[in-house]
């Protein structure tokens, strides 16, 4: 096959030097903008890298073509504060999707929490559903909005304020991704974690991101940011818990484990006495025993102490309290209902006195 051809090129000798002399021309023409393309994307120094690897040569790719990272003069806009609860929950859906799936897997998700001002507070997390659409991550939008909505009705004092995944630095395709969850919130937060991390330190980085120029490009790079930890008391718990029971070797309980095991003990050991109380009535009661009046006036003190739900008074009261208190809550229910319909007659009538002034305009001038 290679004969023709080059008898082909031989016989059109004259078209192939016009066709060259033009492509000439033409790449001429082209350098400038050749430069600048290659400048500004980096996909084809990559390509290049590959091209070279590809020859014999192993020469080293990096994942993503261009820094993402902003420069060190950046001052950081806003203060984070991070609940543990969100390491936890991201621990836990990393650790989820490694057994079921593979070993590096791919997570997402959402960070919820409250914003004043420039203090961010990140409270809570969500899992957040992806497509894979040639070879780039789609984050599943619907099945945002479905949770957001189920979060809203539990929490709905706390916003959307970025997303996170796991990985150890910030690159290219983190940005891509960041631009989707940017049709959500304007400005917002990256988290990442390293799960495989052997560090003392937590291997967890906060960024949020900015439009720099870079030659002579809008471009949007990582800012890091300096968070702190901020727990309550129901985190402390939880996180002792987990803290001393993840290590199997020893057997050291937490403080929670150590709490219910004594009520545990403590409610097994007032049920053998009851039984025992009971048991000694019934032999009594019986003639299999004699009466001992000092046990029996303890075990009547005893019953008198413990509430008597049985009681019709009581049931009464309760009811009632039940009732004043559904009372209230619908009263309250009412009252939101009467100022709302109170607002929107006071935008009709103001609508419709401005319909009227016109009407009248109209009429005197026509």
């Amino acid at each position: 096959m290679s004969q023709p051809t080059e008898e082909k090129m031989d016989i059109d000798n004259e078209s192939a030097s016009a066709t060259a002399s033009t492509s000439t021309s033409a790449s001429a023409a082209m350098p400038p903008t050749a430069s600048t393309s290659k400048a500004a994307s980096p996909p084809a120094v990559s390509d290049m890298e590959v091209a070279s690897g590809s020859s014999g040569k192993p020469v080293p790719v990096q994942p993503e073509g261009r820094n993402v990272m902003a420069s060190s003069a950046t001052i950081p806009s806003v203060t984070c504060s991070l609940h543990p609860l969100v390491i936890m929950n991201i621990a836990d859906h990393w650790t989820r999707n490694r057994a079921q799936k593979s070993s590096r897997p791919l997570i997402f998700g959402a960070l919820i929490g409250k914003q004043k001002g420039r203090n961010i507070e990140v409270m809570n997390s969500f899992e957040l559903k992806y497509d894979i659409v040639n070879d780039a991550v789609v984050i599943a939008m619907d099945y945002y909005q479905v949770k957001e909505e189920q979060y809203k009705q539990v929490f709905s004092d706390l916003d959307f304020l970025g997303w996170y995944t796991t990985d150890t630095v910030p690159s290219e395709k983190h940005i891509n991704i960041h631009k989707q969850i940017c049709e959500i919130n304007e400005c917002p937060l990256m988290l990442l974690l390293d799960p495989l991390n052997r560090n003392m330190n937590l291997p967890i980085s906060l960024y949020e991101s900015v439009i720099d120029i870079v030659q002579g490009q809008a471009m949007m790079l990582f800012v890091p940011l300096v968070y702190t930890l901020a727990t309550e008391e129901a985190e402390r718990i939880g996180v002792d818990h987990v803290a001393r029971m993840s290590n199997n070797d020893t057997d050291a309980n937490s403080t929670v484990a150590e709490h219910l095991l004594a009520q545990y003990n403590a409610i097994k050991m007032l049920n053998s006495r009851v039984k025992i109380i009971l048991a000694y009535i019934k032999a009594v009661e019986n003639d299999q025993l004699k009466p001992n009046q000092e046990i029996l006036r303890m075990a009547y003190s005893l019953s008198r102490r413990l509430p008597i739900v049985q009681n019709p008074s009581f049931k009464e009261e309760f009811y009632t309290q039940s009732n004043d208190v559904g009372l209230i809550t619908y009263l309250g229910a009412l009252t939101k209902v009467a100022n709302d319909m109170n607002q929107l007659v006071n935008k009709f009538n103001v609508l419709y006195d401005r319909q009227a002034m016109g009407r009248r305009l109209r009429g005197i001038f026509f």
